[in-house]
């Protein structure tokens, strides 16, 4: 199925998730044919770049995507555009008025337009404030949607605030809220494993499941994210959010039908039953850590600290290992150890469910554990 006719902003167009992660995704779509042909991505940042620049640098992030060809590459990039705006300005967004009324015009697209924020935290609740101030909001002509990456505040009381500046200009219905991490394939398949397979899910509890591991390991450093990722720490950038929620995915019961609003609900009531750490629990249960300088595939590589952006005496942890317990009648007695970290042997995403041993060993005792 493919999507209206529509435009799509990305604001931060020139950072690192823009060519790494969204464009590439974009282009995939496009060679399945899950983007209309009527469709335009417009780049904005504060960058001095232009449409051709732009281009040259998005089709350098994806020349060795797989299957791609140089026409079908040329073709989607023909679809890209840049504007530059100081996105912290509010009157420079009023460049994006013109911009945006001609390439409505020329891809046919009724308006329709998706914001996708792909900046620091802290424009979270600018660049709807700026695009309110020149109607770029409203749904008069056609649909407008604003995506909001994680992180979503620092902590419960800036969600809170920011969901309320968020809402002063968009709609709940125009407001996406996404955690990219749950598109990845394990945890996709992890749903249909769970839910749609009648051998599992009887077993799938305290009975006969002895312990989960949940792993996030990325192989890169912090990379030119050292700054951000300084105030942010592998808890916030990965722990509270991404693991947490594939742990809810694991744990959660089935819910009545897979929609937003059911998912979220059968969630919610995971992250409910979560025990609470005490300081007890930060001394046991708890591990952090810091990469350090290594050489690694022939290659010296910097530790955090020598990292740019970072501090010298920085305390914050690229590393985290947490034994998780969930209090319910499903799960009571299992533990759940999640772990995520920078620099590790590889970048995987694992979930390891252990079953519980037999009560008598009839084979050898060599043979591997379920």
């Amino acid at each position: 199925m493919q999507t209206d006719n529509n435009c799509i902003v990305i604001f931060g167009a020139s950072g690192d998730l823009t060519h790494r992660k969204l464009i590439p995704a974009l282009y995939n779509l496009y060679k399945i044919g899950r983007l209309s042909e009527n469709f335009s991505v417009l780049g904005v940042a504060r960058s001095d770049l232009n449409d051709e620049t732009f281009r040259k640098k998005m089709r350098e992030a994806l020349i060795h995507n797989e299957e791609t060809t140089p026409d079908t590459l040329d073709a989607f990039c023909s679809h890209l555009y840049y504007q530059a705006v100081n996105t912290s300005d509010a009157q420079d967004y009023g460049k994006l008025v013109p911009r945006l009324d001609d390439l409505h015009d020329k891809y046919q697209t009724c308006g329709n337009t998706f914001y996708y924020m792909s900046t620091p935290p802290n424009l979270y609740g600018v660049i709807p404030e700026c695009l309110a101030a020149h109607g770029l909001n409203t749904e008069e002509y056609g649909w407008k949607r604003i995506i909001v990456e994680k992180p979503f505040g620092y902590d419960e009381k800036t969600a809170q605030t920011l969901d309320v500046q968020i809402h002063r200009f968009f709609e709940e219905h125009q407001i996406y809220r996404i955690d990219h991490y749950l598109g990845k394939e394990t945890v996709q398949n992890l749903l249909v494993l769970r839910f749609s397979n009648g051998w599992f899910e009887p077993l799938w509890n305290r009975n006969f499941i002895d312990y989960v591991e949940i792993t996030g390991a990325e192989s890169i450093g912090v990379e030119e994210r050292g700054g951000y990722y300084d105030g942010s720490g592998a808890m916030r950038d990965m722990f509270q959010n991404h693991l947490l929620q594939v742990l809810a995915m694991v744990a959660m019961e089935p819910p009545a039908i897979i929609n937003a609003n059911s998912m979220r609900d059968e969630v919610a009531k995971v992250m409910h039953s979560l025990r609470p750490l005490t300081s007890e629990d930060m001394e046991n249960n708890l591990v952090l850590g810091q990469y350090t300088a290594a050489e690694i595939n022939g290659k010296m590589e910097k530790g955090y600290l020598e990292e740019k952006g970072v501090p010298a005496n920085s305390r914050t942890e690229t590393y985290i290992a947490l034994r998780c317990e969930i209090e319910n009648w499903r799960w009571a007695g299992v533990p759940f150890y999640v772990r995520t970290g920078k620099r590790l042997p590889a970048r995987v995403t694992e979930i390891v469910i252990h079953f519980k041993t037999t009560p008598h060993p009839v084979f050898s005792q060599n043979a591997p554990e379920n």
